[in-house]
């Protein structure tokens, strides 16, 4: 199985625009160690093959405030697909932005 979670500050350094990183859309997820559908976010992802930034907001505050900011809310699990947010793991809506099935 192949490890696609890198934290953020590992692939900061790939970013080549704001939305994308060698030509494919950003995912960042906001999660947290305890959170099952963090977890359940986190397995579709993989097995679909989306790499993605993982921000446990447990263990940084600073995400946790950015979170906040960009939600308006605590909960977990907090997707950022390119510029779109989705608070909670919406499958069906996560398809549609990273056209997969």
């Amino acid at each position: 199985m192949q490890d696609n979670n890198k934290k953020g500050e590992e692939l900061i350094s790939d970013v080549t625009s704001e939305t994308k990183v060698k030509d494919q859309i950003i995912v960042e997820i906001y999660s947290t160690p305890t959170c099952h559908y963090c977890h359940l976010a986190k397995d579709w992802m993989t097995e679909k093959g989306v790499k993605y930034i993982d921000h446990d907001v447990a263990a940084d505050p600073l995400r946790g405030r950015e979170m906040v900011e960009m939600t308006g809310q605590r909960g977990v699990p907090v997707i950022k697909i390119g510029n779109d947010v989705i608070i909670g793991f919406n499958q069906a809506k996560m398809e549609e932005l990273l056209n997969v099935k």
